[in-house]
């Protein structure tokens, strides 16, 4: 997607959906954030193609800035300055630091390590401005195709994730959003916005008896975005 001028959920859902064609079969797609976004989409468009959906603290749903919250709420003010920071200001430095504190209210082990390795990435040449495009875009278009989903899914959010005012009601949101029976929501205690870094043993729980419920017997792959 290199040269586009901004890289949004339908862009992410088409790769995916490339990918899966390439191996030729259905796959249950598992998407964190914007991917959770582009897991909607890609469901939506290739009901052939997907056999069910795990989304992890999912932008899906289409924003807006909740100025109570942010007023009561510190780990959301926090988490909405250093992100709307990133953007306006193109700074590696606030990114980093939302990173380093109020994403992980719990740190993994391998944190330090992990955000290491990221910095390099993101230093090589032309990376950060692709990484910055990711910001250009909202989630209408995943909010969109949310009725259109005829495949099971699985939300699961963290708890204390700074992007969301009130991170449960978001996935309850999401999962009112598609048709009925469709999907199922849970939440992780003490989860920031990347809970399956923080607590994979987890997360696992909760998506293994869902994988083995709507996959069993089928012929199904996983992509991971």
């Amino acid at each position: 997607m290199t040269g586009k001028a901004a890289i949004s959920r339908t862009d992410v859902a088409l790769d995916l959906l490339g990918i899966i064609r390439h191996f030729g079969g259905r796959a249950v797609i598992v998407g964190h954030s914007l991917s959770g976004g582009s897991a909607t989409i890609a469901a939506a468009e290739a009901p052939e193609l997907v056999s069910a959906i795990i989304e992890i603290n999912p932008f899906t749903l289409t924003q807006s800035i909740d100025l109570g919250a942010m007023w009561r709420d510190r780990r959301h003010r926090r988490g909405m300055f250093e992100l709307v920071g990133t953007q306006l200001l193109k700074s590696p430095r606030l990114w980093f630091r939302y990173l380093d504190g109020v994403a992980y209210p719990t740190q993994p082990a391998d944190h330090a390590d992990y955000l290491t390795e990221l910095r390099a990435l993101l230093e090589r040449p032309g990376r950060w401005a692709e990484f910055m495009k990711t910001g250009k875009t909202t989630p209408a278009d995943a909010a969109a195709r949310l009725p259109e989903v005829r495949c099971p899914a699985l939300v699961i959010m963290g708890a204390q994730d700074p992007d969301y005012p009130r991170p449960e009601d978001e996935g309850r949101a999401i999962v009112a959003g598609l048709p009925a029976g469709l999907g199922q929501y849970a939440l992780i205690d003490q989860g920031g916005h990347y809970p399956h870094a923080q607590f994979p043993d987890r997360v696992a729980e909760l998506m293994i008896p869902f994988l083995h419920r709507h996959t069993t017997g089928k012929r199904a792959g996983s992509v991971s975005n």
